[in-house]
């Protein structure tokens, strides 16, 4: 796998809304190997690969990550802030972060110390509420720097984990690595496929609505992260997926039903060229699969996705020989999804 491309694009900033600055490298790293590329109204990244007269397939991996807005800034320089996004505040606690502003600054969340807690806030689960951004600077140097709609995003450098890696944003930076690696390496394809980066995803799948609309997909392929509910404590029909045994192709999840026959020909595709994989239902969470099944008249649609543990925490977890498989995967989709339109 392409290491440096993964941490480029992991720790590179882009909070929903303001996805600029992974944008650029979105597009850097995607134009070499595309047809035609362009910017949409909400801010997606889409490029298009031209084939041999067959079908429209979509790919569409969100680009941008869990972050914040800055609301308010106090008289004693402490900043608040609205989440971007489904976070898990317990995680919060002590955190870095970084304010993009004027200029970037860096920051931590900071929150009620434990001495002072009476007992009921000690047995309570922390909100996000609770907590603001210290940035160690009087209030009026800080209102010359930030200002309320500034984006905050997590602060943490990619870093290996015995056999796996971790880093902040794996959702979704390691299905768009999966994307832009995908197109770089796709072979003969009939099908003209159109690579969208997507924008806005966890707060509403905003940008995959208005791209799958443009686009009008005939085929559509999500590519997102999902749970490896794989650790201590978890009940075999509890583990969703798990890190180290292949790509999953999704079955179910609380925004769409894939289809039976997208689901068997991603089994038989991997199936004949010995990609590892596993199947995932997931009751609860979404992906931007639903939009493109939604799309226009409707598209027959699908996901393939990473198993991560520790989802919409400060530090996300994968490996890489899932990453390779997912790649495998969608190029090999890429390459015979004319056949799902096949009388």
């Amino acid at each position: 796998m392409d290491l440096p491309l993964l941490t480029r694009l992991c720790e590179t900033p882009g909070a929903p809304g303001r996805e600029d600055r992974i944008r650029e490298l979105v597009i850097a790293e995607m134009s070499p190997h595309v047809d035609d590329i362009s910017v949409d109204p909400m801010g997606s990244v889409v490029g298009v690969r031209k084939g041999g007269g067959g079908p429209r397939v979509m790919l569409a991996a969100h680009m941008d990550e869990l972050g914040f807005l800055v609301s308010h800034i106090d008289d004693e320089g402490f900043i608040r802030v609205v989440t971007l996004g489904g976070f898990d505040p317990k995680t919060l606690v002590a955190q870095r972060v970084i304010i993009h502003g004027r200029e970037d600054l860096l920051g931590v969340m900071g929150s009620k110390p434990i001495h002072i807690m009476s007992d009921e806030e000690r047995k309570r689960l922390p909100k996000a509420e609770d907590f603001y951004v210290d940035v160690g600077l009087p209030a009026d140097r800080v209102r010359e720097i930030v200002r309320q709609g500034d984006a905050v995003t997590r602060e943490r450098t990619l870093a290996p984990l015995g056999d796996l890696i971790t880093c902040k944003s794996l959702d979704n930076r390691a299905g768009l690595y999966v994307m832009l690696e995908a197109i770089r390496r796709l072979g003969d394809h009939e099908c003209e496929v159109v690579a969208v980066a997507t924008t806005q995803e966890e707060v509403g799948l905003r940008g995959a609505r208005v791209a799958a609309a443009r686009v009008r997909p005939d085929i559509g392929l999500a590519i997102d992260i999902t749970l490896a509910n794989d650790g201590p404590g978890a009940k075999p029909h509890e583990r969703i997926t798990r890190v180290g045994e292949g790509t999953a192709i999704k079955v179910y999840d609380s925004g769409v039903i894939v289809p039976r026959r997208v689901v068997d020909h991603l089994v038989e595709v991997a199936e004949a060229r010995e990609i590892p994989f596993q199947l995932e239902i997931m009751s609860r969470g979404g992906t931007d699969t639903r939009e493109l099944q939604l799309s226009g008249d409707g598209a027959l649609a699908g996901c393939v996705s990473i198993p991560t543990r520790y989802v919409h925490q400060v530090v996300e977890t994968c490996h890489p020989a899932d990453l390779d498989a997912s790649v495998d995967l969608v190029v090999a989709f890429c390459e015979t999804a004319e056949s799902l339109l096949a009388p």
